[in-house]
């Protein structure tokens, strides 16, 4: 891991963006630049973000953020990207609940002033756990914690999904609901088959893939498409995608997968994730962190705090290692693009989680 490179992200000249946006933001605030502007070193590869300070007299806010859909001539890794929807959840989030959100300043449709549609939200100062490389790595801010830290950390993680899944009122989330018939969850998974559909349009379909798609409909939840199950989820619910003051949540970011759905879908992505990150380091020769956000431990505070006591986990965590397939396949395939890598034979060997999916899929992984 430590000698492979990061997958390029982005098409786009930090220098120009910019400029473009100080010509932006003098039409929003007459007399503003963006200046000191820097691309964090962990920005994501799917929505792209540019750090950016406001020189102006009377600034709403001094240090800002810009979410900046991606380049759809970069082989991005999603579709489609819907700023305004992103806009809107994190308002929707910060009006109903006491879950920190970047406050968010202004919303651009227009692609003509940056090539494409961006909001700008304040920035949040703190320490995100890093994904390159990855926090479970000796090092990383969140490795030289003491145990009570994380425990500390992973409390107020996990009490962050219950204040988003109890307090955002579930007659507020239909602009998120997804297209399709039956329950929040069997919309959610068409979804995801039509975004697979879309990666490996033109190429050979992933087998280990295909497996999961039916292991799915063989052990479908029953309880998923019961009436009233379906709350707010986040969606990239990670502690990567969390600004932590200390070891307390400061603030939430990447709201671009929130969609209505069964609790599971955030504890199950939450769990999954953290195990990635945990077997890469495994698999490097390093303990990792072994006893971080465990399943039992994350469902049984949960459960405590929302009274809701998580189903189906075997169920949903073998979900988001598969959904978390379908998203490496197609960044694995912009590297192809982009001639960082050849593009092999078998299609499952650019799933670098290609065993422990193959383990769920088996029954022996948990």
């Amino acid at each position: 891991m430590s000698s492979t490179p990061r997958p390029r992200t982005t098409t786009r000249d930090p220098g120009e963006v910019t400029r473009r946006l100080s010509a932006w933001l003098s039409t929003r605030l007459p007399g503003a630049r963006a200046v000191a502007a820097t691309v964090p070193a962990s920005n994501g590869m799917s929505s792209e973000t540019l750090l950016f300070d406001i020189d102006h007299p009377r600034p709403p806010v001094r240090s800002c953020a810009l979410r900046l859909a991606a380049d759809p001539a970069a082989y991005t890794v999603f579709p489609t990207y819907d700023m305004a929807r992103q806009y809107r959840t994190m308002r929707l989030v910060a009006e109903h609940t006491d879950v920190p959100v970047p406050r968010t300043l202004w919303l651009e449709e227009d692609p003509e002033p940056l090539g494409a549609p961006f909001f700008v939200m304040e920035r949040v100062e703190g320490r995100v756990p890093p994904d390159v490389m990855p926090y479970t790595y000796e090092g990383s801010w969140l490795h030289t914690a003491t145990d009570a830290e994380r425990t500390a950390l992973e409390a107020d993680t996990v009490s962050v999904l219950a204040r988003i899944h109890d307090q955002v009122p579930a007659k507020e989330t239909q602009f998120l609901a997804l297209p399709g018939h039956g329950s929040a969850l069997r919309r959610h998974v068409a979804a995801q088959r039509a975004y697979y559909a879309w990666v490996v349009a033109g190429r050979e379909p992933s087998p280990l893939i295909e497996r999961g798609f039916a292991w799915l409909a063989d052990h479908w939840p029953a309880e998923a498409d019961g009436p009233g199950d379906a709350v707010l989820t986040w969606g990239d619910a990670r502690i990567g995608n969390i600004v932590y003051d200390g070891f307390r949540t400061a603030a939430v970011l990447d709201w671009e997968m929130a969609a209505p759905g069964p609790r599971e879908l955030d504890l199950g992505w939450m769990i999954y994730l953290h195990r990635f990150f945990q077997d890469l380091a495994v698999s490097g020769g390093q303990r990792g962190l072994p006893g971080l956000l465990r399943r039992d431990r994350v469902e049984e505070r949960y459960a405590r705090l929302t009274g809701h006591t998580p189903r189906a986990m075997d169920f949903h965590t073998l979900y988001a290692a598969l959904r978390h397939a379908i998203v490496m396949l197609r960044v694995a395939y912009r590297q192809v693009h982009f001639g960082e890598m050849p593009a092999p034979a078998d299609p499952d060997a650019l799933i670098m989680h290609r065993a422990a999916l193959e383990a769920m899929i088996e029954g022996r992984y948990w």
